[in-house]
């Protein structure tokens, strides 16, 4: 049984004097109870102006500056950095990585203040399957993996969750682990017991092609008929036809799929549902097989690897505004919003590692054959706020503070301690990393709403509901960021993993190969990693051998 959904945060370093604690940057202010409308707020995010200019039909200056690069990665996300990874591990010295936002890292960006390092998304990986040979070979490259032994990878202790993991808070009470257990029926029991007893069964099934019927990367999973299908119906339907009516039960599984996906069980693919808990088959020396690895800046710490190699082939603020093929040859022109020029780049080998949806505003050959599959595609919408407390707030009935905190019929994820694995006790400074997905309107609608939402009323939606579980949380925060993702994630909807749209997506067109995890259906780092690896062999293997 997967419990152990989203594991990660951090834990800082401060020193505690009478009533004023020191940072090692700052001071907090000496102790007094304080309302939210007192908390510093900020509102942050990705770049959505800069970017909009290119939707919006913003007039752009001619080219002032050419270069040429033998491959050009445009998207500085886990894919596009892969990409550039393995080409770099292949050899290749000639090519560049263009990045729209002053940071790469996409949704695994990550920030930092006097307390701590934090992420502003994804912040955790986990024990890979033996299909995972890409990440795994990253893993190894970056001392997430230290060696083996009798086939088992060792995973490097200093990086896997330390206890306690999670906890619920349910009924005015903590408990330890995520599937409620406080309040719950015999018959609740009994229906929980069933559907992991399922799991189980999917987690080991094979198909008739000999694949698992789920994996990871998803590419890797089975076609067998049977369990296709599965991708025709919702996982709430799922439950239902096995009549798994039982309140906590549902609460568990949709919060599984708002936690990966963004988006409610009522409307992900059972397909998509069933691969969050079956897909994972990862065995390690001496590690659970449930484990995660997670460091204070969330999967900002795999991207800051990346960037440490990658960091002469990076170009940031760069916008790709328009691309041509000629000759054999593809350019791409770059608007860069600091100078407010535009530098025409000319490569043999072009690696889309955006969106999809972004890729079509490009050229009018993506436009024409990849409008349909945009159409297919919806992406899910998500605040994140980072939350610096000058100490946790005193222990609580029941469980112990964890990694992972979550709040029962909550419209959040509830929140990650990012102070968590460092050895300090939890009475430090600290910051916690709050989730919510915007899952309560159709996406373009709840970005709409995000957008329009001020600083002062995300503080008070946030304070509102940690006060549930903490009532005097105004008391220990010293300010609040805010941080809004318009297109986070796809969203793996009945139909689409397994359907035309998908199956499209992966095709090169010429010189044009594309890398992002949304080619996936299922936005996680191994997938993004993938692609992004895929991608750069394609290169390799066909433009430039």
């Amino acid at each position: 049984m997967r419990e152990w959904t989203r594991r990660q945060v951090l834990k800082s370093s401060i020193i505690g004097t009478g009533g004023l604690v020191l940072a090692s940057k700052g001071v907090f202010s000496l102790f007094k109870k304080k309302s939210a409308s007192e908390i510093p707020v900020k509102l942050l995010g990705p770049s959505s102006s800069v970017a909009h200019k290119l939707r919006d039909g913003f007039e752009f200056p001619a080219p002032s500056e050419f270069k040429k690069t033998e491959v050009l990665i445009v998207g500085g996300g886990i894919s596009g950095l892969s990409a550039g990874w393995r080409l770099q591990k292949r050899g290749i010295r000639d090519f560049q990585i263009l990045e729209l936002e002053s940071e790469v890292g996409g949704n695994s960006r990550a920030g930092k203040n006097e307390v701590s390092k934090f992420p502003w998304g994804a912040h955790y990986v986990t024990l890979l399957n033996e299909e995972a040979l890409y990440a795994k070979e990253m893993y190894r490259d970056f001392g997430i993996i230290t060696g083996e032994n009798d086939q088992r990878a060792i995973y490097n202790e200093y990086y896997l969750c330390q206890a306690p993991h999670e906890r619920l808070y349910i009924y005015q009470k903590w408990q330890e682990g995520l599937l409620p257990k406080l309040g719950v029926s015999l018959d609740d029991e009994i229906q929980a017991k069933a559907f992991f007893a399922e799991v189980e069964k999917y987690r080991y099934a094979k198909g008739n092609d000999g694949r698992y019927a789920f994996t990871i990367p998803l590419e890797m999973s089975s076609r067998d008929p049977r369990f296709l299908a599965l991708d025709q119906i919702t996982m709430a339907e799922f439950l239902k036809r096995n009549s798994w009516n039982s309140k906590p039960l549902n609460w568990y599984v949709n919060y599984c799929c708002r936690d990966d996906f963004g988006i409610p069980h009522s409307q992900a693919s059972a397909w998509a549902g069933l691969h969050y808990f079956c897909s994972r088959r990862g065995q390690a020396d001496g590690v659970d097989g449930s484990a995660v690895l997670t460091w204070p800046e969330g999967n900002g710490w795999i991207v800051g690897k990346l960037r440490e190699k990658l960091g002469p082939f990076i170009e940031q603020d760069s916008l790709a505004i328009q691309i041509r093929e000629n000759g054999g040859q593809v350019s791409v022109d770059v608007w860069n919003e600091k100078s407010k020029s535009v530098t025409r780049w000319t490569a043999q080998s072009l690696i889309l590692a955006v969106p999809r949806f972004v890729s079509t505003h490009l050229a009018p050959i993506l436009k024409q054959k990849q409008n349909e599959i945009v159409q297919a595609i919806s992406y899910s919408p998500w605040m994140v706020a980072n939350i610096t407390l000058r100490k946790a707030p005193a222990t609580e009935a029941g469980a112990a503070i964890s990694w992972d905190n979550v709040f029962y019929q909550s419209d959040s994820l509830g929140y990650v301690v990012a102070t968590h694995q460092r050895s300090a006790i939890h009475t430090e400074a600290t910051v916690w990393t709050y989730y919510k997905p915007l899952d309560h309107l159709e996406p373009s609608l709840a970005r709409k709403q995000a957008y329009s939402t001020t600083a002062e009323d995300w503080r008070a939606m946030i304070i509102a509901d940690i006060s549930k579980a903490h009532p005097d949380i105004s008391d220990y925060i010293e300010s609040i960021e805010v941080w809004i993702w318009g297109h986070a994630m796809v969203r793996p909807t009945p139909g689409f993993i397994w359907g035309q749209a998908r199956a499209e997506m992966q095709k090169t067109l010429g010189r044009i190969h594309f890398a992002h995890s949304d080619m996936s259906g299922i936005s996680i780092f191994e997938e993004a990693n993938f692609h992004g690896v895929r991608a750069a062999d394609e290169v390799i293997k066909y433009d430039l051998g």
